[in-house]
């Protein structure tokens, strides 16, 4: 079999199985067996395909026909043109989450100190790090998340402190300039609604906030103003609807220049706002 031919079968299999993107995907895959970039399958596509290659091919297929992600089998993500490795025990970041880098990059100088809360692979708190030089901190409840995101500013050659913490619980001295947090915040209620894909794989600890999504929005905008100082922003990734309820929550007097920007569907994705007690 030829890698052509491979790759016309791993598509047919998959787009039989409504996998989404099913020639995208047999692409990642059969690349990934190959340990090749995708460009290679097609300058080789009249190769044959190896015996290993084949064993491997069939494997990641068989696993995302079970539902697994793509990004769970190649480990692999990129996330404004960075590639990070992912594992089950972080979320697979996402498109509109560049939307909350890219609003936090815009107000970041490299004498500020910057915190990221529920980093998972370290996606943001890395992507900061390097493009600001800022102190740049990271805190996730999970160890096993930490752990990804750390080899992943290790690998990258970002500086960023990591710590073991629920939000912003260990902060207390008004030391932050710019909080930035991509929280839980699908209701648990929705669960059942999900993709196959996002409910069976990703970690819950990341997806879910509680009964109605708010509760972790909620504990950060409490807790807030002790972490931060006079002048600090805030950035939120925000969910779908959620807009109006969070923004609601920024009704103490302290709060000024809450602003809501939409991602590329016109969506409410990301809310800022400043602490100006």
């Amino acid at each position: 079999m030829t890698i052509q031919e491979a790759l016309e079968q791993g598509t047919k299999l998959l787009g039989d199985a409504s996998v989404p993107a099913p020639r995208l995907n047999a692409e990642v895959l059969l690349a990934h067996a190959l340990q090749r970039e995708r460009a290679f399958l097609y300058a080789h596509a009249s190769d044959r395909l190896g015996l290993i290659g084949w064993i491997h091919f069939g494997r990641y297929l068989h696993e995302r026909l079970e539902g697994k992600p793509t990004q769970y089998i190649t480990h692999r993500q990129e996330f404004l043109g960075r590639e990070f490795r992912v594992t089950p025990a972080v979320l697979i970041p996402r498109p509109e989450t560049e939307h909350l880098a890219e609003a936090a990059l815009k107000v970041i100088r490299p004498d500020m100190t910057v915190l990221d809360v529920g980093t998972g692979s370290g996606a943001i708190a890395v992507t900061l790090a390097l493009e600001t030089r800022a102190c740049v901190i990271a805190t996730d409840i999970s160890v096993d998340a930490l752990a990804v995101a750390a080899e992943n500013a290790r690998r990258m050659g970002a500086t960023v402190a990591f710590a073991a913490a629920d939000l912003i619980a260990a902060f207390a001295d008004h030391s932050i300039d710019v909080l930035v947090s991509n929280p839980p915040y699908v209701p648990r209620l929705d669960e059942h609604s999900l993709q196959r894909e996002v409910r069976e794989y990703e970690p819950h600890v990341a997806l879910f906030a509680g009964d109605t999504g708010l509760e972790m929005y909620e504990r950060l905008i409490a807790d807030a103003p002790r972490a931060l100082r006079p002048g600090a922003h805030i950035f939120f990734e925000l969910g779908f609807s959620q807009a109006e309820a969070v923004t609601q929550m920024l009704r103490d007097p302290g709060w000024t220049g809450v602003q809501l920007i939409p991602d590329l569907a016109g969506i409410p994705r990301v809310l800022a706002a400043r602490w100006m007690p």
